[in-house]
């Protein structure tokens, strides 16, 4: 086998291995992330909870000063009627005394059903929380095994440098600009194998009479469809 082949083999494959790292680390951080975006959202759930729960106690706070005005307005209403003489006086008093009766009912409802909702609401808040404490416990033992992970991924990644920089010191600079020219549009597969006489880069059939001669040389050899270089798939099987 090419001494040159072989080399430029490995060094694809080093050069798939450095690529195949990002994705597996972004795989990682995206764990984390799905806990993250989760306590994003009962922060926010727990942040809208206070501020209607105040909301609420604030307007039980206006119906109860509504409640005092029209409490004071029945005592003034009594007061006028000791004193009124006309049956139109005595009809427009009584008029307004139901009316505010009516408003003292509507806001004592008013006031039944703001507590019940605030109630509601912290009942909900303490279950927003709760959560919120189990997702942070969650997201901790997350964050240190999915560090643990990353660094052992960039170990990885390091190591594999490591490997191609001396691989790729050793490999004639002629072939080593070849295999360069071929990367920068095929990517990862600028080495691929022949496999059932096809190329498994753009996976076209190698006609016979080219596949024989690529079969009886030791040469570097290209696809005639696609330009990858191409190698025996017993190659891999050696290493």
């Amino acid at each position: 086998m090419n001494k040159d082949l072989e080399q430029l083999v490995q060094l694809s494959k080093y050069d798939v291995e450095i690529t195949e790292f990002e994705p597996k680390i972004a795989k990682e951080n995206e764990k984390l992330d799905v806990f993250l975006q989760t306590t994003d959202t009962l922060n926010k759930q727990i942040e809208n909870l206070y501020v209607e729960i105040d909301d609420n106690k604030n307007k039980r706070i206006k119906n109860d000063i509504h409640l005092k005005e029209l409490s004071d307005k029945l005592e003034e209403i009594a007061s006028k009627g000791k004193i009124v003489k006309t049956e139109k006086e005595v009809k427009a008093l009584q008029l307004e005394e139901e009316i505010a009766k009516e408003q003292i009912s509507f806001a004592n409802d008013e006031i039944i059903r703001l507590d019940e909702l605030t109630i509601a609401k912290e009942e909900e808040l303490n279950e927003s929380k709760e959560k919120l404490t189990q997702e942070e416990e969650d997201i901790e033992e997350i964050k240190e095994a999915v560090n643990k992970t990353i660094t052992e991924l960039e170990e990885s990644r390091n190591e594999v440098s490591k490997n191609r920089t001396y691989l790729f010191e050793k490999v004639d600079k002629k072939v080593l600009a070849f295999y360069e020219k071929i990367r920068k549009w095929a990517k990862e597969k600028a080495v691929v194998p022949v496999k059932n006489q096809a190329c498994y880069g753009c996976h076209m059939k190698i006609s016979d009479r080219v596949y024989y001669e690529f079969l009886n040389s030791d040469e570097i050899k290209t696809c005639p469809h696609c330009g990858r270089i191409i190698y025996k798939p017993e190659l891999e099987e050696q290493e």
